[in-house]
């Protein structure tokens, strides 16, 4: 468990798909890619939290948008909301993606965080026992149809009857999970091989890090990168207007040097892969000067 120390992090664009088209999206996941990224992920709502009055983009379909337009970014989610999709129908999309991709999806997926949207769309269960007892089911039941399994399930939430599937992944597609509760890392223990940290949670990531078993730590940090000294306090200003109420501690504010700091600092600590969420809404050129971001740390490991 944990990391090794010689072994880089990885780095993956958290990209909302709110307020930008298809085309624009893409264009930042090239950018991304070129500046040394590993991965990007995708939200997963059925209409957008707090932001209802803006267009947003289906999460799956976008994902497969994006991996035929690159090269080397694996693409995933923070996170794709379990009672949103029936696990067969997940399972078949994500082997779908994985074969097509090269083996560059990976599944992140939870039980829900915004229970209003499932109420309002009358979508899976509400109360959180429920939600969680339905994840456990699904992650089995995908689990079953990747191994090529003839599925025999009857649960509380679902009943499969000779159930299969083919082709099956040429790999084991990798599982996030998300949480710190304690139904919640028992789920990471037993299926997931990355233990997404919650921003709201990072104190207690110590505290609970033997709970999520052989996991791997990811973490996701909203960043607004300072240019140059003179735009410290326009840049501060900006995004703590647009985050600072709803990310707290995770907002991390600095030029190239202090941000390749802060993560080698984390990476020294444990966590092996970071999800960068940019206050300026990632344009091309905020990815491409990251790029130093991603060079330094690579030299201090």
């Amino acid at each position: 468990m944990g990391s090794a120390a010689s072994t880089a992090p990885e780095f993956h664009l958290f990209l909302p798909q709110l307020r930008m088209t298809a085309d624009a999206i893409v264009e930042r996941a090239l950018a991304a890619e070129a500046a040394g990224f590993e991965g990007i992920a995708f939200m997963d709502h059925l209409a957008p939290p707090m932001a209802g009055e803006h267009d947003m983009l289906e999460a799956m379909t976008i994902a497969g948008w994006v991996l035929a337009r690159t090269t080397t970014l694996t693409v995933g989610h923070l996170v794709l909301c379990d009672g949103f999709r029936h696990p067969a129908v997940l399972a078949r999309q994500a082997a779908t993606l994985d074969s097509a991709s090269g083996g560059r999806f990976e599944l992140g997926i939870g039980w829900g965080s915004t229970p209003d949207e499932l109420e309002t769309f009358g979508v899976g269960p509400r109360a959180a026992r429920d939600r969680v007892a339905r994840l456990a089911e699904s992650l089995e039941i995908m689990r079953a149809l990747w191994a090529g399994e003839t599925v025999d399930h009857r649960g509380e939430h679902f009943t499969l009857t000779g159930a299969r599937q083919r082709p099956v992944p040429a790999r084991r597609i990798p599982i996030t999970i998300g949480g710190t509760g304690p139904r919640t890392l028992e789920l990471v223990r037993a299926h997931a091989d990355w233990w997404n940290v919650p921003v709201n949670r990072l104190d207690r990531r110590a505290e609970l890090r033997d709970r999520a078993g052989g996991a791997r730590v990811s973490v996701q940090t909203m960043v607004a990168p300072v240019p140059d000294e003179r735009d410290r306090a326009e840049v501060t200003a900006t995004a703590r207007r647009r985050f600072g109420a709803a990310m707290g501690d995770g907002l991390v504010i600095g030029t190239a040097p202090e941000l390749a700091a802060h993560f080698s600092g984390l990476h020294a600590d444990g966590v092996d892969r970071f999800y960068v969420w940019f206050a300026d809404f990632a344009p091309a050129e905020t990815l491409r000067r990251f790029a130093a971001v991603l060079a330094e740390v690579k030299l201090n490991i």
